[in-house]
């Protein structure tokens, strides 16, 4: 992975620099407005700094080459964010003064899990019988540190002199509080589990805590990838799809797009709506048209919308509204299928599946693999407002392997939507706010 730094005069500059350099894949760590210093500030303007990331598979190396060029092996980055992080702190487990190193370790492992047990309300005993995921909790949780455990006694025992060193509480707590963190929030335990094998590496003395979160951070944003943020294409014009269970808030949705689109990037935009199972759903749509004074048509059967769209040939976007339906239900999925299988290729489209973040994640994985059967999409979230816990977000970005997009926090149009931000996103994820 190669990360560096960008400078422009405006945030759009300095994020087309990194791109020009890393590619389109280039993945958006920080953006950093930079305020000038000095006695001539204030005649001064402020630029901006962008952190980006590019992903690169391992060249091969010469080892004769590379011990003539020892200098070239690493490059010199900084693993630390731009901003701090604050993690949840816990009481730091005191090491027994009289104990070796490697029985040392085994007793703070130990105390680990039961701690990390009891604040993850995983009882030793209860009364009755125990719930079965709460079993399943308790043995996947032994197994990691012990796993983790037996790696670090192996490092130890090739790096450490005998009866000195040892690993410290420090890099023990920071594997229960990474753990519990990410689980409390929601990220499905197999994803957990993912981070801390990558991560175990840097579990030994002499590697900072600082820069093992700096790590966990880098790879949690490179796992959610850059958002996608609609804009016009090379033809015009193109049509906007928003699909998605009942309940979601599609209809608001679009009404918050389609108004920046209009108000702040001057698009010529337009609607048109296949909702016609919701009672005054047509209605709410016409609401929004009328007030962005777009113009509005009804299709009532697949056969009717690329005779809708050709009433628009001279729009920016076309933003087509579908009626909510239960992931379950054949017959509406294949309604959805022909309604979109029927829209002719010379139009510029895209998908958007629009997903409530207080959705239970085993209802979300049946929605996103549902709705991949119907089309490709681009992942929306609605209702943060409403949740205090994001795993979800990173478990179906993960499961589904569809872009980010936008996510919205609240009713008020078109102020409660933003482009997805990754960076605020994962510092959440890791107790920070």
């Amino acid at each position: 992975m190669t990360i560096s730094k960008f400078q422009g005069k405006t945030k759009e500059e300095a994020i087309k620099n990194a791109r020009d350099e890393f590619g389109e894949n280039t993945v958006i760590m920080n953006v950093k407005e930079v305020k000038p210093k000095g006695l001539f500030a204030i005649f001064k303007a402020s630029t901006y700094e962008v952190t980006a990331a590019k992903e690169e598979r391992e060249e091969f190396v010469n080892p004769v080459n590379a011990l003539k060029t020892p200098e070239k092996l690493h490059e010199s980055i900084s693993l630390a964010a731009d901003e701090k992080i604050q993690i949840p702190k816990y009481e730091r487990v005191e090491r027994e003064e009289n104990a070796t190193p490697s029985f040392n370790v085994q007793q703070l492992l130990q105390k680990e899990i039961r701690q990390a047990k009891s604040e993850l309300g995983i009882g030793e005993k209860s009364s009755g019988k125990r719930e079965q995921n709460q079993i399943q909790s308790e043995e996947k949780l032994e197994q990691r540190l012990d796993q983790i455990s037996n790696s670090l006694t192996r490092n130890e025992e090739k790096s450490a002199p005998e009866g000195k060193g040892g690993l410290g509480s420090d890099e023990l707590n920071f594997v229960k509080i990474l753990y519990s963190t990410l689980i409390k929030n929601e990220v499905n335990e197999k994803y957990v589990n993912q981070i801390l094998d990558e991560i175990e590496r840097f579990l030994r003395p002499g590697n900072s805590l600082d820069t093992i979160l700096s790590n966990v951070y880098q790879k949690l944003i490179l796992r959610f990838g850059q958002p996608h943020e609609l804009t016009t294409g090379n033809k015009k014009p193109k049509l906007v799809c928003f699909f998605g269970p009942t309940g979601v808030g599609k209809t608001t949705t679009i009404a918050k797009i389609a108004s920046k689109c209009k108000v702040e990037q001057g698009k010529k935009i337009a609607f048109i709506t296949a909702d016609t199972y919701r009672i005054a759903a047509t209605e709410q749509l016409r609401v929004y048209a009328n007030i962005l004074d777009a113009p509005m048509s009804i299709v009532y059967s697949p056969e009717e919308m690329n005779g809708a769209i050709q009433g628009y040939l001279d729009y920016d976007l076309i933003f087509l509204d579908t009626a909510g339906f239960s992931h379950k239900n054949e017959s509406q999925c294949q309604d959805m299928k022909k309604l979109l299988d029927v829209i002719e290729p010379q139009y510029d489209r895209e998908v958007y599946l629009v997903l409530s973040a207080t959705t239970k994640y085993q209802d979300l994985i049946e929605i996103s693999d549902i709705y991949k059967e119907i089309s490709t999409y681009k992942l929306i979230f609605t209702k943060l407002d409403e949740t205090t816990t994001y795993g979800n977000l990173l478990n179906i970005k993960l499961h589904s392997g569809a872009e980010l997009s936008y996510v919205t926090n609240g009713q008020n149009v078109p102020e409660d939507i933003e482009l997805f931000d990754t960076q605020k996103i994962v510092k959440q994820l890791l107790g920070g706010k």
